[in-house]
């Protein structure tokens, strides 16, 4: 597929692309270059601790994995008993 860049820079993803990569109106993309080109990817919030995108929740605007959730609700409970 071929599309052309507009006076602003954008360019138009077709539809085939989004309904593949499950892309919809307002998604974030994060966009990398390597060598001669420019690689876009769907983002993926990953947790502020170990930067794993899997069972990522938002918590008071910071996103944690449930693995990090854990870890410290077991730091916390063990320093409640000392």
């Amino acid at each position: 597929m071929v599309r052309k860049v507009d006076e602003l820079g954008r360019i138009v993803l077709p539809m085939e692309i989004r309904r593949m990569l499950d892309i919809g109106k307002r998604d974030a993309l994060e966009i990398f270059f390597d060598d001669d080109k420019i690689i876009l990817k769907k983002y993926e919030p990953a947790c502020m601790f170990c930067h794993s995108a899997d069972d990522v929740v938002n918590f008071e605007g910071r996103n944690i994995c449930k693995d990090c959730a854990e870890k410290i609700i077991k730091l916390s409970n063990k320093q409640t008993r000392s």
